[in-house]
């Protein structure tokens, strides 16, 4: 099979919520907060990417998260980068992206102490349609009141660097030696590629793309994998009808065929945009 739906595994955080996102079922009622729906293989494989729907109703712990080398230095196999698309937020929500200055890694300690680091921080205004990627080593947090899609360096490693006294475990000596305390600065602009195709995230460690309107594209993915998230709309994807709340893991050439309301989400292994 070139194309495999991945198995979903929901996630109670303290911070989730009950309503979810068309396509999910929402939380029991007087059950824990779902705070996140992870896609994952039926084998139990751990594949490059993870995709996951993220749910806040309240903000998540100021963190950092290695890159590839750092990573196995300390016994993983490899670092975090990832990438958000927001899919829907409310009027005041933010999310932390690097500082608003640059400071020493001493400086960023004491302030995660102190409690500080939440006036460290760039909180950035967010709105549906923002696309953000945050690289390793990026301190960041991701606020309230947001759905969203991530797509991340499939290792489940975070160095907490503060959490508003929450009584969770901090990683002060493994997070500030990865953390990067400086601004944040864009690696990259959307680009359109044509076809209804834009192009959010170009490596190093993965390439992003969203989709756009009815169209019959077939991928050549060269031996890679690619993940296909429908957001919104229905179609097929190698003949198999897909719908939103679904993730799909690809090889081969899939042939993905969409109709005008759809919004997708495509990422794939590799530094650079595929073209077809």
């Amino acid at each position: 099979m070139t194309a495999v739906r991945l198995q979903t595994h929901r996630v109670e955080k303290p911070w989730g919520r009950q309503k979810l996102w068309p396509g999910f079922d929402d939380a029991a009622e007087g059950g824990e907060p779902i705070g996140e729906v992870w896609f994952q293989p039926e084998d139990g494989s751990h594949p490059e990417l993870l995709i996951k729907y993220l749910f806040t109703s309240e903000r998540l712990s100021i963190q950092v998260h290695p890159d590839d080398e750092q990573a196995v230095e300390r016994g993983y196999p490899r670092g975090k980068s990832e990438a958000w698309v927001i899919l829907d937020a409310e009027p005041s929500s933010t999310i932390a992206l690097g500082l608003i200055d640059t400071v020493s890694h001493e400086r960023l300690r004491a302030a995660a102490e102190s409690g500080e680091i939440e006036q460290l921080v760039d909180w950035k205004p967010v709105a549906a349609g923002d696309v953000l990627y945050s690289p390793a080593g990026t301190v960041h947090a991701i606020g309230a009141g947001l759905t969203l899609i991530e797509v991340q360096q499939n290792v489940d490693l975070t160095y907490r660097l503060y959490d508003y006294g929450r009584p969770r475990e901090l990683h002060l000596d493994d997070g500030i030696a990865v953390s990067d305390p400086i601004p944040y600065v864009a690696p990259q602009s959307a680009r359109p590629l044509g076809g209804g195709r834009v192009l959010h995230v170009e490596g190093p460690k993965f390439v992003m793309e969203r989709w756009s309107g009815a169209a019959t594209r077939r991928v050549p993915l060269d031996g890679g994998k690619a993940w296909f998230v429908p957001v919104t709309g229905s179609g097929t994807v190698d003949g198999q009808p897909y719908e939103p709340g679904q993730c799909w893991m690809l090889e081969g050439t899939p042939q993905i065929v969409s109709g005008e309301d759809s919004d997708i989400v495509f990422a794939y292994t590799g530094r650079t945009a595929i073209a077809f």
